[in-house]
């Protein structure tokens, strides 16, 4: 086990890579929430996802400007699509 897992439980390493993959939130909310730099959230990443599952990971990252606050555009106002967390009523 990494450094950088031994320091979460395993849920909060799903719920990482869960945020890590949604395209609404920037890794600064994961830096804000978790203490994972981009470096950092890379190495968790790697040592928890199979190979070709982390490759397709940083291929899409790259690609979303949307994943950093500071390339984002202003219209983005929400970290979430509102269909994402269905609740059952």
């Amino acid at each position: 086990m990494s450094k950088v897992n031994s320091d979460f439980s395993e849920e909060d390493i799903s719920r990482i890579i869960e945020m890590a993959w949604e395209d609404r939130t920037p890794f600064e909310a994961i830096l804000k929430n978790y203490g994972l730099d981009e470096p950092k959230l890379m190495r968790l990443m790697q040592s928890n996802l199979k190979k070709s599952s982390y490759k397709l990971w940083r291929k899409r990252v790259k690609e979303k400007s949307i994943k950093h606050l500071k390339l984002r555009s202003s219209e983005v106002t929400r970290a979430y699509c509102p269909s994402q967390y269905k609740i059952s009523r």
